[in-house]
């Protein structure tokens, strides 16, 4: 029996193929598609995704009208990471109802501060802010206070300004650095850099506090100043980070970013060291595909949804009009053991 919303396609939808994709009967996807009582809210969903991912278009009856706007504000798009954020933003907001709004910076467009003003002005609920200013140390905080002073609600991923009374979602960054160094220590590593972003960012001070505190504990390193480089959060950055840590007998390279990973095992490919049988790379991120490398990269997973369902929770409790929240919430990252890592230098004692 065919589906007669219509294809956006060529061809026409058939109940049989939908309930094989959504593992449902093609009965209860009929009670779906034409609106009918006694089916599940997950079954109802299941249908629609189904539906989705064959590329049909739903129904009028099934679009949901939206309860409002929400403002997303991410940086570029070209890190993997940034798009794994925005798809469960949107995907997840869209399950409560309401309409994200994606604003994309980057090099050379419009600023975070340009975004705001337009997402404002468009009467939006609310405003998400990933890996934002809030994330820069030297940036002005009360671009976000006035923002709040207008009644706008916000939420803030991957960062943290103590003067501001906003919510803040954030992987832990400490512990991140502390589960990649022990691994290589347990690996037998005993010469670990990191290679980092910019030092004035949030994210990049916290990965140093953990990596200098494992360090310490592990290896009763205290002066690892010379094992610590900066760069950009690019494969090139992480190439050129890599380059100085690799002249500095390191065999073993934590990386600020699964980007940086890259560039890592490139600068150690440029010297002729493999990876992992001379150089061990940990990446960060766990971005989509990174588990497709050569070789596949041992990383730290961010971990995207959990972060994304509190952060939306958050916001919505307080375009509802709930008190807003002063705190951070941390969110634990799991440690991913792939192919970029493997036993240290044989240490002759």
């Amino acid at each position: 029996m065919p589906y007669n919303g219509g294809p956006t396609g060529n061809g026409v939808a058939r109940l049989a193929d939908i309930a094989a994709q959504a593992g449902v009967s093609e009965a209860t996807v009929s009670r779906v598609l034409n609106g009918k009582p006694g089916v599940s809210a997950a079954t109802r969903q299941a249908v629609l995704v189904a539906l989705d991912l064959m590329g049909y278009e739903r129904p009028q009856r099934l679009r949901q009208r939206s309860h409002g706007l929400i403002g997303l504000v991410t940086p570029e798009l070209d890190n993997p990471i940034f798009p794994a954020f925005a798809q469960a933003f949107e995907k997840t907001l869209t399950q409560h109802g309401y309409t994200p709004l994606l604003c994309t910076q980057l090099p050379g467009g419009a600023v975070e501060d340009e975004f705001t003003e337009l997402l404002v002005e468009r009467g939006v609920s609310g405003i998400i802010f990933v890996s934002g200013l809030h994330a820069d140390t030297t940036a002005r905080s009360d671009r976000y206070t006035q923002l709040i002073g207008q009644g706008v609600p916000i939420v803030l991923l991957n960062g943290h300004a103590d003067d501001v009374p906003a919510p803040f979602i954030s992987p832990d960054d400490r512990a991140a650095a502390r589960l990649a160094v022990q691994h290589l220590v347990d690996l037998g590593h005993e010469r670990i850099g990191l290679a980092v972003g910019p030092r004035r960012f949030v994210p990049v001070i916290r990965k140093i506090e953990g990596y200098r505190q494992a360090m310490a504990q592990l290896l009763g390193a205290t002066e690892v100043d010379g094992l610590i480089s900066h760069s950009l959060f690019s494969v090139e950055g992480g190439q050129a980070a890599a380059a100085q840590l690799l002249e500095r007998g390191c065999t073993g390279i934590v990386c600020a970013s699964d980007l940086m990973a890259l560039g890592a095992i490139r600068a150690c490919r440029d010297r002729g060291l493999s990876v992992p049988g001379e150089v061990s790379v940990v990446g960060y991120d766990d971005s989509p595909l990174i588990a497709f490398t050569d070789p596949p990269l041992t990383t730290v997973r961010q971990p995207v949804q959990s972060m994304v369902t509190a952060a939306v929770h958050t916001l919505l409790e307080a375009v509802s009009g709930a008190p807003a929240q002063q705190s951070e919430l941390i969110f634990q990252p799991e440690f991913i053991v792939r192919g970029s890592t493997g036993s240290g230098p044989k240490v002759v004692r």
